[in-house]
């Protein structure tokens, strides 16, 4: 076929592919500037994900490396939400580089925006027999409402450089379709700080050394640079229906800026197919070599290794070496589906740089209406609770090799006289950090400082780590941990001005937001305790050894007391005012004392305040299910006839199933979602509103079937018919909170106040954080507690001391 036919319609596509890669926008031999810098407000995308992708690369020695036999290490991440291309980071993981890619469909007296004019639907491009996926590669279709176009987009990453790739499908359903790929770039994490330019047939963003390079095969008809709301292009499309200016550069000024390229114009029964990379790099230079790179491979050859078919490295490789997938899958309601992509998202979220740094989820909450004027985590960040979490679960799948490198990755997170501007007592771990380390937030919550010795035991146990390797890091890392929560110390760094913490009390507890004492955090404390008195015996330090068990007798002896009120406000038989705290401010659960103002909620009595975290003392094996205490606290929980301010569960249905499935928000009068008066976002006022209200959290579905599966064990009562009453409840309720692509919300609605402003239906993951990890964690742990029969997190010296030997109360 000559080249010059392949650019009109042959069998009604228009072979776009083949039209020599070049652009058929004028050229300027002098750059021509955009106006209206710096453009409107930046902020971020919508946080309710429906797919979050990266590559599968290989460990060298533990780390990631370029290398002649794992090749180069991609360090490019995307997010996918309302049917377009969201945050795509670029260096370290929570470097986001684009706010969002969309197309503007321009139609006979319409011009469209793909996210919000269009009908979404999500899949993954390779699955298995089963339909479950085995990479992270999307295939998005949106159509329009009535039926005039279609568009299809293939997205995933390049494995062998730092780029993406979306390969488009434009269906013309209609006569006269013309349609625009709108980006806006946000580099080095920020929205106003940027300069774009066109060079040819690329079109290249920047901010500092950070740069984007824009390559596709189409014929661009017409393009412009520009700053958003101001320049960019829209205006025109929408008063004019055309671009009418074609700016090639936005000057030496910085802003909010976009690119905008026009696609040929497209009949009924035409389609168009076009492949657009995204490269990056440090260099103007190196993002340009990683877009045209992946262009010349094309959308095939880069999917292919990207899923690692053949002898590429991929994510199938990965699935291959987790032993557990399939046992686990039984455990499921879905045949596997959600233990799949929950697999894949875990080990997506881990740093590229510093390996081993597992993030909470790859989103900014209400990112829609956060803005982007300064660089932010949001959620891209180490939490080690949430950290814990992962590589638990990642263990349960089978990983040995991840949860190694993580818990030896904590060392970065772990105080001590090296942590800037920090003095004071060492060995508690940071609140919330970036994955290189640099401090984020301070709080003192001593349930993250206990977890990373639990992680430490436990790895230890599955002979993960062996004698000499526990040693190492018991003399390095968690003997500093362990005396921490033993003897307490003074803390000074930012906000915490000479502090004293004296455990089981802390500065925050596991919501990151009161002072005093917890059953959740007491939990982990006397876990970690125990585990750390395994170790130090290992290390034939019996004098802290002992120390450690004499610290952790104590705090179980005085829990109740500290903890467990005889007075409360909320009275549901048989209880009646019998229940565990969500909080105490002192050591007197009985004197209705208050909480300290948070998200907007103040004048609230601890004592009408109930929350899911007693179940912890189960879980790790502090207390037996069968605890009086226990016992009495689950009727408050459950009680739907309490006020929606401090009622904390709710039912939801379940597609093809007659029963509903709960589920459960943190507390009650939790304040951290969207405002009962418009259903805005949490940040969207600038402000908490006494009117806010923290939704429905997936994970306590996860909890309460953990719960459940130790009462059953503890009562004789475990029996086939039971495990499948638990799975068909607790489990299913965690499949029917996942999207539709597979990703498990921090919060769903729960249908009490105004939903004016998103329209969420009962059950449906908010614009909070989607994927949480924490979330996907919790039911893949699940799965193996239901597959093992017993509680996964259980730690067994824990339980042998209080639970076996009778130390905690059993009655």
């Amino acid at each position: 076929m000559k080249k010059s036919l392949s650019c009109i319609l042959i069998s009604s596509v228009i072979a776009l592919s083949a039209c020599g890669n070049k652009s058929t926008t004028p050229l300027a031999t002098s750059p021509l500037i955009a106006p209206g810098a710096p453009g409107s407000a930046s902020h971020w995308s919508y946080s309710g994900k429906t797919g979050i992708g990266t590559s599968y690369e290989q460990y060298t020695q533990g780390q990631y490396q370029d290398s002649g036999s794992t090749g180069n290490i991609s360090k490019v991440w995307f997010s996918l939400a309302q049917g377009i291309l969201t945050e795509t980071m670029f260096g370290l993981i929570h470097e986001a580089q684009i706010q969002e890619a969309q197309f503007y469909v321009k139609g006979d007296n319409f011009l469209h925006q793909e996210k919000t004019d269009t009908l979404s639907h999500i899949d993954y491009l390779h699955k298995d027999a089963q339909g479950r996926p085995l990479s992270l590669a999307y295939k998005i279709v949106n159509r329009d409402k009535e039926g005039r176009y279609e568009i299809e987009k293939h997205i995933f990453t390049d494995p062998d450089t730092n780029s993406l790739m979306m390969k488009v499908t434009f269906r013309a359903l209609a006569d006269n379709l013309t349609p625009y790929l709108y980006i806006n770039p946000h580099m080095a994490n920020t929205g106003p700080g940027d300069k774009a330019w066109q060079e040819g047939n690329t079109w290249f963003a920047a901010d500092g050394k950070t740069h984007l390079a824009v390559r596709t095969n189409a014929s661009i008809v017409n393009s412009t640079v520009g700053f958003e709301g101001t320049s960019d292009g829209l205006n025109e499309l929408t008063t004019s229906g055309k671009l009418n200016n074609h700016y090639t550069s936005t000057g030496e000024t910085s802003g909010n800026i976009a690119i905008t390229l026009q696609l040929p114009t497209l009949k009924k029964g035409e389609t168009g197919e076009w492949q657009f990379v995204l490269g990056f790099g440090n260099s103007k230079e190196e993002s340009l070599a990683a877009s045209t790179q992946t262009l010349n491979t094309g959308a095939q050859k880069v999917l292919a290794n990207f899923n690692g078919e053949g002898d590429a490295i991929g994510w199938e490789d990965y699935l291959a070496s987790l032993p557990a997938l399939e046992t686990l899958s039984k455990e499921s309601t879905d045949n596997g589906k959600l233990l799949y992509a929950s697999a894949l998202v875990l080990k997506a979220q881990e740093d590229k740089t510093y390996a081993g740094g597992v993030i909470a989820s790859l989103s900014n909450p209400w990112g829609d209406s956060a803005s982007a004027d300064k660089s932010q985590t949001g959620y891209k960040a180490v939490w080690p609770r949430d950290f814990y979490q992962v590589t638990m679960a990642m263990l349960a799948l089978g990983d040995r090799v991840t949860p190694k490198v993580a818990f030896e990755y904590l060392e970065h997170v772990q105080t001590s006289d090296k942590t800037p501007g920090y003095s004071g007592t060492p060995g508690w771990f940071l609140q919330k950090t970036h994955v290189d380390g640099q401090v984020e937030w301070v709080g003192v919550q001593l349930d993250q400082t206990a977890m990373p010795i639990m992680l430490g035991w436990r790895l230890w146990k599955e002979g993960v780590l062996s004698d000499a390797e526990m040693l190492n890091w018991y003399n390095r890392m968690l003997k500093p941990a362990a005396n921490f929560l033993t003897d307490g110390g003074t803390v000074t760094i930012d906000w915490l001005k000479n502090v004293t913490v004296t455990p089981p009390k802390n500065i925050q507890e596991r919501w990151e937001e009161q002072p005093g004492y917890s059953p959740s955090s007491t939990a982990a404390i006397i876990a970690g305790l125990v585990a750390a008195s395994d170790i130090a015996q290992l290390a034939n330090d019996d004098a802290s050894a002992k120390r450690y068990l004499a610290a952790a007798d104590r705090y179980s002896a005085n829990l109740e007391k500290n903890l467990y009120t005889t007075n409360g406000m909320l009275n549901k038989a048989p209880s009646d005012g019998n229940y565990y705290l969500r909080a105490s401010g002192n050591d007197n659960p009985n004197d209705h004392g208050l909480l300290e103002e948070r998200n907007g909620q103040a004048n609230v009595n601890e004592s009408e305040v109930i929350d899911g975290g007693f179940l912890e003392l189960v879980r790790y094996g502090v207390r037996s299910p069968l605890n009086k205490e226990i016992q009495n606290t689950l009727p408050e929980m459950d009680d739907t006839a309490l006020p929606d301010a401090v009622r904390v569960k709710y039912e939801f249905s379940a597609a093809g199933k007659t029963e509903k499935v709960p589920g459960w928000r943190r507390y009650g009068k939790d304040g951290y979602g969207e405002d009962t008066i418009a259903g805005r976002g949490y940040n969207a006022t600038g402000k908490s509103l006494p009117e806010g209200r923290g939704r429905v959290w997936p994970i306590f579905s996860g909890e309460r079937g953990h719960y459940e599966l130790a009462k059953a064990t503890a009562n004789g009562k475990l029996t086939a018919e039971e495990l499948s009453k638990l799975r068909n409840t607790y489990v299913t309720a965690m499949e029917v909170f996942a999207n539709e692509g597979l990703m498990i919300p921090e919060q769903v609605w729960d249908s009490v106040g105004s939903n004016e402003t998103y329209n969420y239906t009962a059950g449906e993951g908010t614009n909070s954080a989607t994927p949480l990890a924490w979330s996907h964690a919790e039911y893949v742990k699940l799965l193996r507690s239901y597959a093992d029969k017993k509680v996964w997190d259980l730690n067994a010296s824990t339980s042998a001391r209080y639970v076996n030997n009778n130390k905690g109360t059993q009655q």
